[in-house]
């Protein structure tokens, strides 16, 4: 299954919310993975940008969309971002077919 790196930055709202009640994020965040056919390796909290950082095995792009969506649908998040990961084999296949297509690449002339 494919990995996606999920950050999230919540509202002052929500800030505000988990403060006066803490609660744990990290298996609200599970129980909606897993209800995916995926799987939540990390869950951290963040100094920054974001506020959580979380590293998910998905089955596939979409259902890493629907998860997302759908913690974006809470009205809790200000701003998220899902970046799909690659293992370094999966790097090394791609550098080796780069390495292929490299001759057929036309660059612009200028």
């Amino acid at each position: 299954m494919p990995f996606y790196l999920y950050q999230l930055s919540y509202t002052p709202e929500a800030v505000k919310a988990l403060v006066a009640s803490p609660s744990d994020r990290e298996a609200a965040a599970r129980k909606l993975i897993e209800g995916l056919g995926g799987k939540l390796h990390h869950l951290f909290f963040a100094f920054g940008k974001h506020d959580v950082v979380c590293l998910i095995e998905c089955p596939d792009d979409q259902m890493m969309a629907a998860g997302a969506m759908a913690v974006a649908a809470s009205g809790t998040v200000s701003s998220s971002s899902t970046v799909k990961l690659m293992t370094s084999a999966e790097a090394m296949a791609a550098m080796q077919t780069a390495g292929k297509a490299i001759g057929s690449y036309k660059p612009p002339m200028g």
